[in-house]
């Protein structure tokens, strides 16, 4: 199942009066090299086993969901993995997801509640997007994707070498004048067939894997004049740099230099949302929203076009009193929100989860910030428009 899919499904789910767990695990190894959470999540399980040493039934529920739990951690969980989350509820309806990601979440972190937290697995998704990295020669070339939301239980092995392409080169040469430049120019022609080679093998994946951003490397001097004008529109859109590299370095060496390039872009493309969101906000059209009282009213009226967040949840600040007003008056009849929309005003995870889950169900798009700085006179929240129901908008 899509991450996506499984937060729509996760906001979506009735209460029934029995605790919810939603468990993130930062399963990066320890200083050893050994795995450390299964210490930590046992003693998570211990102090919320004991909430129900005083009812029978509801412990021995507990014991069941924690019985599956250790069962999973035990024999199911990728060592592979830096990231797991874990969803289970008590009682007759019985739920249990696991997702597993190449990436950490920042810190483990245990919540038991009436519903899911699902705000750390909607940042992890969305701040880690699928991307492609294309290695190439002159006369070899290998293409990997890493990232996305289907790291593990997937059809297709995303997190390997996907193509690899090798064409036999020519030879160099001692003949000199005419012979020489025919030489060179059937070279020349070779090298420009096998970069056609490779961006045709490239596009043909990225009709079936949706790959957000692309990032070349190799030799500079020759992927450049080589590669770069064989790209389409598409690719071209999606390449946002190069990267010296040589044959020799290993899949993980390319990872971590596409991730260093992609990570400026990331940084200088969130500067361009927050000024694109300020001013969309302060226009006379009022084609924004700043805060999130505002922004959960419009996401409510199926305006918002993009969501706009924090990435650290302790960003989220708000009025209880004007959020319970929103959420009340939306609340019969509105498709796009949680069930539990009015059961935790006071916590801002359950606030930052009603914001998420509704521009999920509204189609809109979702884009964490990580400079606190730039939202925090906003409540960590903003959110730019696709229509305006201001008065001045429409005169």
């Amino acid at each position: 199942m899509k991450i996506t899919k499984l937060i729509e499904k996760l906001g979506s789910l009735e209460p029934d009066g029995q605790p919810f767990f939603s468990i993130y695990i930062n399963a990066e190894p320890g200083q050893n090299g050994r795995d450390t959470y299964p210490t930590w999540l046992k003693t998570q399980l211990s102090d919320e086993e004991q909430k129900y040493k005083d009812d029978e039934g509801q412990l021995a529920r507990f014991n069941e969901v924690k019985a599956r739990i250790n069962s999973f951690v035990e024999s199911e969980a990728d060592a592979a993995a830096n990231g797991i989350a874990i969803f289970a509820r008590l009682g007759e309806g019985e739920f249990f997801e696991v997702v597993q990601l190449d990436v950490p979440f920042p810190a483990s972190s245990f919540h038991s509640g009436e519903g899911p937290h699902i705000f750390p697995l909607a940042r992890a998704v969305y701040e880690n997007p699928r991307f492609a990295v294309l290695w190439a020669d002159t006369n070899k070339a290998d293409i990997y994707v890493f990232g996305g939301e289907t790291r593990i239980r997937s059809d297709v092995d995303l997190d390997s070498n996907v193509a690899s392409i090798e064409n036999s080169v020519t030879s160099g040469t001692s003949a000199g004048g005419w012979s020489q430049q025919r030489y060179q120019r059937r070279r020349e022609n070779f090298h420009m067939q096998h970069a056609k080679e490779v961006i045709a093998e490239l596009e043909e994946l990225m009709k079936n894997v949706e790959v957000a951003h692309l990032v070349i490397c190799g030799d500079e001097e020759t992927i450049l004049p080589v590669f770069k004008p064989q790209l389409s529109k598409p690719l071209e859109e999606k390449l946002i740099g190069t990267v010296s590299a040589s044959q020799y370095e290993s899949p993980e060496e390319l990872r971590e230099k596409a991730l260093e390039v992609i990570n400026i872009e990331t940084a200088t493309s969130q500067q361009k949302k927050i000024e694109q969101l300020n001013d969309a906000a302060k226009s006379s059209a009022k084609m924004g929203t700043l805060g999130v009282e505002d922004t959960l009213a419009a996401l409510a009226n199926g305006q918002v076009q993009e969501l706009v967040i924090a990435s650290n949840i302790d960003s989220i600040d708000y009025s209880k009193k004007k959020v319970k007003k929103i959420l009340k008056e939306y609340e019969p009849g509105d498709d796009t929100a949680p069930a539990k929309a009015l059961s935790a005003i006071g916590d801002a995870g359950a606030i930052a989860d009603q914001l998420i889950i509704r521009a999920i169900n509204t189609g809109a798009r979702i884009t964490f910030v990580t400079d606190e700085s730039t939202l925090a006179n906003d409540g960590g929240v903003g959110a730019i428009l696709r229509f305006s129901t201001n008065a001045q908008s429409t005169a």
